[in-house]
């Protein structure tokens, strides 16, 4: 008898279809999606532009809600949830990383990687605390005091990577993090992505057109005409 534990099933999707328009102006971009990620893998979307890979990334991470289908978060029907209940449970189960920073101009690296601490009911000693942590993790340690403008473009992007990680999520999604990066600067982002995955057992999922980095990852998911294969 195998005793070999089976690994644990963190997200499961099935038949998921996402469609946008109505009536003749309907276009299905997932068209029955089946998908298992398994706690601390590192997975690759990648697909011809337009092929719904930001859509299922934003669908994985609640931002959006599927026309049809299920997605299981841990075994618990997550689109069950009312809108509020799916804010407070994104933002303490799901980092986010996308193309663009989005950092708030007016505060600091420390600042800004303090807000979801802040927003989850920390106290203001304890955000602080955390994100200088992460901050230091990621490499920015002589960084804290800076705002965003201050910082070249890949510092921006690991303060938005720190911001992602500072309350220990499940599952770090990221969307095209190294597209506005030149490429010696995203292959460090990447490498930093690839180090949390691994030393932090965080799953991460990564859409990207760069097939070079895709295959860095353990998996490769292809979607094609509105299905996922891999």
């Amino acid at each position: 008898m195998n005793s070999e534990k089976k690994p644990k099933e963190l997200i499961q999707v099935h038949n998921l279809i996402k469609s946008f328009g109505n009536g003749s102006k309907r276009v299905d971009v997932l068209k029955g999606v089946d998908l298992t990620f398994i706690h601390g893998e590192g997975a690759a979307i990648v697909g011809a532009s337009g092929v719904g890979k930001t859509t299922l990334l934003h669908i994985l991470g609640t931002l959006e809600r599927p026309t049809s289908g299920k997605v299981l978060f841990e075994g618990r029907d997550i689109f069950t949830l009312n809108d509020i209940e799916l804010a407070r449970f994104r933002n303490r189960e799901i980092g986010f990383v996308f193309q663009f920073h989005h950092l708030l101009p007016e505060f600091n690296a420390l600042e800004n990687v303090m807000m979801p601490c802040l927003i989850a009911g920390f106290s203001k000693k304890e955000a602080s605390l955390r994100a200088e942590e992460v901050l230091v993790s990621v490499g920015l340690k002589e960084r804290l005091s800076h705002k965003p403008g201050e910082l070249s473009g890949g510092e921006q992007q690991r303060v938005a990577v720190a911001r992602a990680v500072v309350l220990e999520p499940k599952i770090l999604l990221a969307d095209e993090p190294t597209g506005n990066l030149d490429t010696k600067t995203g292959e460090s982002v990447f490498e930093l992505l690839q180090e949390l995955n691994q030393t932090k057992k965080v799953t991460l999922v990564v859409v990207t057109h760069n097939l070079r980095l895709a295959q860095k990852l353990n998996r490769q998911i292809q979607l094609i005409d509105g299905k996922a294969i891999g």
